[in-house]
């Protein structure tokens, strides 16, 4: 008699020493767990944004995010679809801090001259490839001033 076979648990993730992509707002992105490890419903990611570096203002077009700032300090403009972008303030994130970025929200963030802000990002659903962030006309914090051209985010197929 045959034994069925036992369901295989899902792969662990690794942290990569190097950025697997940078978003379209300039910050570095190190995929955690995605569809490769079997999550269906959500994605996490780890964000750098240097030291001294402002982001590009973006927003969302399907899904939202929950931020838990690891280390660094900075700050966080998020303003609704429908908010003036200069009556909106940032607020000062550091480490402990979580927050999050609703569905539509323009957004845009900083690091301190002192030490890069790195930030686990939990997107749901999970990232839809490269076409989810759109550049937004104005951010809060003024022109984003980063390091290097923004490479594509993978779309994974679906578990």
């Amino acid at each position: 008699m045959t034994q069925p076979a036992s369901p295989t648990a899902p792969p662990l993730s690794q942290r990569s020493h190097h950025p697997d992509a940078t978003a379209p707002d300039g910050s570095e992105i190190r995929l955690l767990v995605d569809a490769r490890h079997a999550a269906t419903k959500a994605s996490l990611c780890e964000v750098t944004l240097p030291a001294g570096q402002v982001s590009r203002p973006v927003w969302h077009q399907t899904v939202e995010e929950i931020w838990y700032v690891l280390e660094g300090l900075g700050q966080v403009w998020r303003c609704p679809p429908s908010g003036e972008s200069a009556a909106i303030k940032p607020v000062r994130v550091g480490p402990g801090d979580a927050l999050t970025i609703p569905t539509g929200w323009r957004f845009q963030f900083s690091a301190e001259d002192a030490a890069p802000l790195r930030f686990l990002c939990y997107t749901s659903p999970p990232w839809p490839g490269p076409d989810e962030a759109q550049p937004a006309e104005r951010g809060g914090l003024g022109r984003g001033r980063f390091k290097g051209p923004a490479t594509s985010l993978p779309k994974y197929p679906a578990a």
